[in-house]
């Protein structure tokens, strides 16, 4: 397996940018970025050539997935000019593959996740209604040795009332209200620097996979089991 490894010097720079966050000092540190970023570059290149053995991704290109360090101050509180993270996030290609993958890289706070985290309406009421048919497959997947083991329970923000068109009693109901659907692994920092770590992300990710499978064929077909596209 090809790898590549996150450098000390990488998390170095967000730790110095997050205790200095001007655009002076980045200006001044700005060729400490250009390394650290051609870093996480060359991780991601090298993440999406191991995900698409027993994947199929729509990115082709690290520069594209990782997102801009750059805030856009327009619409925040937080008036900081940079994110003190690298993130970035990979999409399955093709609309019969559902899921999305994410990870975060920051000192202290570094994690993957994997899931639904924005559902549209119509994809999240195709969810809740299969959630209420086939509540035992839902549990069983969910507490699979293999989704337990690496991200623990579901995810996701939910509804505090019961959905409009659904029983407040259900014997689902908790897991109904939810409107993301997604699962997290958090990382220490000497796991992040450690030489097997794209490796881990990689197995991590390919855990999921039965997870994806099922909720590509409940958002790609109707109650009755019809293919919608």
């Amino acid at each position: 397996m090809k790898t590549e490894t996150i450098k000390g010097s990488t998390l170095k720079f967000l730790q110095d940018i997050a205790e200095n966050n001007n655009r002076d000092w980045f200006q001044m540190n700005k060729q400490f970025y250009l390394e650290a970023q051609q870093n996480m570059h060359s991780f991601i290149e090298t993440l999406i050539l191991e995900m698409n053995k027993h994947d199929q991704l729509e990115n082709r290109s690290a520069k594209k997935s990782l997102y801009r360090i750059y805030s856009d101050m327009r619409f925040s509180k937080d008036k900081l000019p940079y994110h003190a993270k690298f993130d970035f996030s990979l999409k399955r290609s093709g609309k019969e593959r559902r899921g999305g993958y994410y990870l975060n890289v920051k000192p202290g706070n570094s994690y993957l996740g994997c899931g639904f985290f924005a559902p549209n309406p119509e994809d999240l009421k195709r969810i809740r209604l299969d959630i209420t048919g086939n509540h035992a497959q839902w549990y069983q997947l969910l507490q699979s040795e293999a989704i337990q083991s690496h991200f623990g329970d579901l995810k996701g923000n939910a509804v505090l009332t019961t959905p409009r068109g659904f029983q407040k009693d259900h014997t689902a109901i908790e897991l109904i209200r939810h409107k993301q659907f997604y699962l997290k692994h958090d990382f220490t920092d000497e796991e992040v620097l450690s030489e097997d770590f794209l490796a881990k992300v990689n197995s991590i990710y390919q855990s999921v996979r039965p997870f994806f499978d099922y909720m590509s064929e409940v958002l790609t077909t109707d109650s009755n089991g019809q293919k919608t596209v």
